[in-house]
């Protein structure tokens, strides 16, 4: 599928000029730093010099003192506290880190993770139940409970108090809980909003040692678990979140928790230096895998592991289960692909609806996703669970899939989500007509462009501007992720030197110069159907990132080409 360039608009060149004339660096490097909002020098040194007195003061969240203050009520009372959460990485890793520093002094402390398949997302009648029937008196939710307003009623009735810890957008009515804290909230002066679940874990933990003047390295040497948590739970990487994830990569690449180190040692990457693309595509399918195929509370088991021992036993576990996740993914995938595929219907509409009665309801967002990203259109996969049909939707930039689903509301018996994707409810027979409703909005509402891939590009450059130097400075732009892209440039009229190739699955192999540059070698991931154009020594432009290639030790420059037009 042919992507769509878009070029972003220039950075002021006022604050351009001011910030090479600061930094002494060049044009590139300048724009792309004001791209970023970062203008002078000491935002600057901020980006590039990651502290970890950068962390915000803790207490600067609303009710954060209220919770320490109950917290401490608890555990000089000796009251039992269920650490709660959700079955996700983000809602793993924060019960693992809350749980696991508390247990080290408070014995009467467990954890508990809602079964996606009987209790679904957030806090459940059922594991109020189980708290109120195990003599627990606090119950700390971590990545969920905003909107448990009723839930929350429920357990004020049976005397157990709530602290939520959460960092989705509130509604209009907060929960009746002892503390909630959420940077989100409209009251909340806390100066960084897209904390993670996990980093909220984080935050209550460190509130708690200044509280009780203990040594903040009992808080640091959880920042792995921070990092995956913020790596996969999609947020942005930016301010207290870079910070974060900076010091958390760190941690994971020198001297992981056993855990990790187990999960690493299963990986295809145990060799190299892990990143946040790493963590999104190795360690949290894995972690994500225990909720989807058995029960998330293994993932946790495998955070709070002690020895490698244990920490060995249950990553096979786990990997087992990522194992039949993959196998499940690839099997549903290649059934959904093939409905499209044997229906000329299917293949000219706007939005995709699938339904097969046996999909496993656990990996129906991944395949989902797979066939948004294949055909790049609003996507929904329909199975079978607990008698009732039930879906994952995802959606393509810029399309509101919310609202969409909003416009179908008549025929579902519930859904969820935001923009880009949600979960929905219904019942059989309103299969049909879903599809046909579904289809009819999506035609009238989305636009054009929208059906087309886009890729964005932050610069145009001439292959002679890139060198060591600039590889060395965009390096110290890591970690990359939402809000703060590897960045991706376009250069014209590229033309290949010696022989193109395929290598892989539809992979190319070439090498490149312009103008009288030097020559570049470059990978494009799924691009082989350029190789009879370029092949015939016609000119080309590229949008591509930079990156080392390390070959049997050898290092070299080589561009990634994302996409290729003439």
């Amino acid at each position: 599928m042919q992507k769509r360039w878009v070029l972003k608009p220039k950075s002021n060149s006022n604050k351009v000029s001011h910030l090479k004339s600061e930094l002494g660096v060049n044009d590139i490097v300048a724009n792309l730093l004001v791209s970023r909002e970062i203008e002078t020098y000491e935002q600057a040194k901020y980006f590039f010099r990651p502290s970890l007195d950068h962390l915000h003061d803790p207490f600067l969240m609303k009710d954060m003192d209220v919770a320490i203050s109950r917290i401490e009520r608890a555990i000089g009372n000796k009251e039992k506290i269920l650490i709660y959460g959700d079955y996700d990485v983000d809602g793993t890793t924060a019960v693992s880190v809350v749980y696991s520093f508390f247990r080290t002094f408070h014995s009467r402390i467990e954890f508990y993770i809602p079964d996606r398949y009987s209790e679904g997302y957030g806090i459940s009648t059922q594991g109020i139940d189980y708290a109120a029937e195990n003599g627990f008196s606090l119950i700390i939710a971590l990545d969920c409970g905003i909107k448990a307003i009723d839930k929350v009623n429920y357990a004020n009735s049976k005397g157990i108090d709530f602290i939520i810890g959460d960092h989705h957008l509130p509604g209009e009515t907060i929960p009746n809980a002892i503390a909630v804290l959420d940077p989100k909230r409209i009251d909340c002066a806390y100066p960084y909003k897209e904390l993670s679940g996990c980093g909220i874990g984080f935050k209550i933990i460190q509130a708690f040692i200044i509280k009780n003047n203990m040594d903040m390295e009992s808080a640091y040497q959880y920042l792995d678990l921070v990092a995956v948590s913020i790596a996969s739970d999609i947020v942005p990487i930016t301010g207290e979140n870079r910070t974060l994830t900076h010091f958390g990569l760190k941690k994971l690449n020198s001297n992981p928790s056993v855990g990790f180190k187990a999960l690493i040692d299963l990986s295809s990457n145990r060799t190299r230096t892990f990143t946040v693309n790493d963590i999104v595509f190795q360690i949290g399918p894995r972690i994500n895998a225990a909720g989807r195929i058995e029960h998330a509370k293994d993932a946790v088991k495998l955070l709070i592991s002690k020895s490698e021992e244990e920490a060995k036993n249950f990553s096979s576990a786990v990997d087992d289960q990522n194992n039949v996740r993959k196998d499940f993914d690839l099997t549903i995938t290649q059934e959904a692909l093939s409905l499209i595929e044997s229906s000329s219907e299917n293949q000219l509409r706007k939005s995709t609806v699938l339904y097969k009665a046996d999909w496993h309801k656990g990996v129906i967002g991944i395949v989902a996703s797979r066939l948004t990203e294949k055909y790049y259109r609003p996507t929904v996969i329909l199975t079978q669970t607990n008698g009732h049909i039930a879906g994952s939707a995802r959606s393509v930039l810029g399309f509101d899939l919310y609202e969409a689903l909003s416009e179908c509301s008549d025929l579902l018996e519930q859904f969820g989500g935001h923009k880009y994707a949600a979960g929905l409810t219904m019942r059989e027979e309103n299969i049909s007509l879903f599809q046909q409703k579904f289809e009819a909005v999506v035609e009238k509402t989305i636009k054009p462009e929208m059906l087309q891939q886009e890729v964005s590009i932050d610069l145009e450059i001439a292959l002679k501007d890139i060198d060591s130097k600039l590889y060395r400075i965009l390096k110290q732009f890591e970690p990359f992720g939402p809000q703060n892209e590897a960045p991706v440039f376009m250069s014209r009229n590229v033309r290949i030197i010696g022989s193109a190739y395929i290598v892989g699955n539809n992979h190319l192999k070439l090498t490149i110069v312009q103008d009288g540059s030097a020559s570049f070698e470059c990978i494009a991931f799924g691009l082989a159907e350029h190789l009879d154009h370029i092949q015939r020594q016609n000119p080309f432009d590229i949008c591509y990132t930079i990156e080392e290639n390390n070959w049997r030790g050898k290092k070299n420059l080589q561009l990634n080409i994302k996409a290729i037009r003439y």
